[in-house]
């Protein structure tokens, strides 16, 4: 797509909305790139948490996007709000003449997924939504061997996130476990581990879900199960709760292949617990290195991430998870709902 004005010769411009939790990854991934890229300004409703971040960070603050949009020098403004405020914000910042870095997921609703994709193609911005768990070492080296075919045809696919989000995670901001803002397990928690299940394997033929809101006193589910099936006749299942007892246990992935099985554990996908081909390579011997401690379910992927956001500005690469990227994992989600609101099967893709 050449229309886009490639930026060079200075630093990449970024401002933030919504200083909450998942800013300070930005934060880090900005100042760890600093001889590439700077923070110009940050903007919140919260008072206390826009100060917090103004005085980590030395950018301007602002109190309403609105305004912030009128002075900021930003080339690119990353959204880190509440899920459900990404697709109105989104549409004005492109409108502005700013591309957009959302976080995930990218909406809460298919439409405004679609929304969002649409504004931004017609105001000429970039749209990148923040996967950042793709950059993990372990998962790219997953990656490359269904790349590579080494698995041969893939039989079998299972995902865990046996998570835990005490009552008072959610009573700490009113947004939380709400549909209009957030979703809950599946679209908040889970949703990078769904978005593996398209990455990795491929597009999905149709899928079946429960979800239930168990314990926890929010309106969307704490909980939830699916069963997948792939076009390319892989069959799988994907497992979620927040309800583990009494601390995380897992984030996993693992894939039966006619060559191969891997699986992928640890807290959130950072260690690479088998590893078996029919046929031996080089890389082989990277395994051990590739496992890492995580002190957070995060991963360290957000400046990796970052890294290819600035050269796809600077006109060197192109995105990694695109607005239309996001859509995909956003609409195996969407479709998961609707099957566990409907109790029937949901063939993809969803009408458009």
């Amino acid at each position: 797509m050449g229309k886009f004005q490639s930026i060079e010769n200075r630093k990449i411009r970024f401002a933030l909305v919504g200083a909450g939790r998942i800013a300070a990854n930005h934060f880090g991934a900005i100042e760890k790139l600093a001889s590439e890229c700077e923070l110009v300004d940050v903007c919140d409703v919260d008072k206390a948490a826009l100060d917090a971040a103004v005085s980590k960070t030395g950018a301007k603050g602002h109190s309403s996007l609105t305004a912030m949009l009128q002075s900021t020098t930003a080339d690119a403004v990353i959204l880190t709000t509440p899920s459900g405020l990404h697709p109105r914000q989104a549409i004005e910042v492109a409108q502005s003449g700013r591309h957009v870095v959302s976080e995930k997921p990218m909406a809460t609703q298919w439409q405004d997924g679609l929304a969002m994709v649409r504004a931004c193609d017609d105001a000429g911005v970039r749209l990148f939504v923040v996967k950042q768990n793709r950059r993990n070492a372990t998962l790219q080296l997953l990656k490359k061997a269904v790349t590579q075919g080494r698995f041969g045809r893939i039989y079998n696919v299972a995902l865990n996130v046996f998570w835990t989000r005490p009552q008072d995670y959610y009573d700490a901001a009113s947004w939380r476990g709400k549909w209009e803002f957030d979703g809950g397990a599946f679209m908040n928690q889970a949703s990078h581990y769904i978005d593996l299940l398209g990455w990795l394997i491929g597009p999905v033929e149709s899928v079946m879900a429960y979800t239930a809101t168990q314990a926890r006193n929010i309106e969307a589910e704490d909980s939830g199960v699916a069963a997948i099936r792939w076009r390319n006749g892989a069959m799988g299942t994907l497992n979620v709760s927040m309800l583990t007892y009494p601390k995380n246990l897992e984030g996993s992935i693992t894939i039966l292949g006619e060559k191969g099985t891997v699986r992928v554990g640890g807290v959130a996908v950072n260690e690479i617990q088998e590893w078996q081909f029919a046929d031996k390579r080089p890389e082989d011997d990277e395994i051990k290195n590739a496992n890492y401690a995580t002190t957070s379910v995060y991963g360290f992927g957000h400046p990796l991430y970052y890294d290819n956001v600035i050269q796809t500005l600077r006109g060197k690469a192109e995105p990694e998870t695109d607005g239309r990227e996001g859509l995909k994992s956003l609409e195996l989600l969407i479709a998961m709902y609707r099957s566990a609101r409907d109790g029937v099967r949901v063939a993809l893709p969803l009408e458009r």
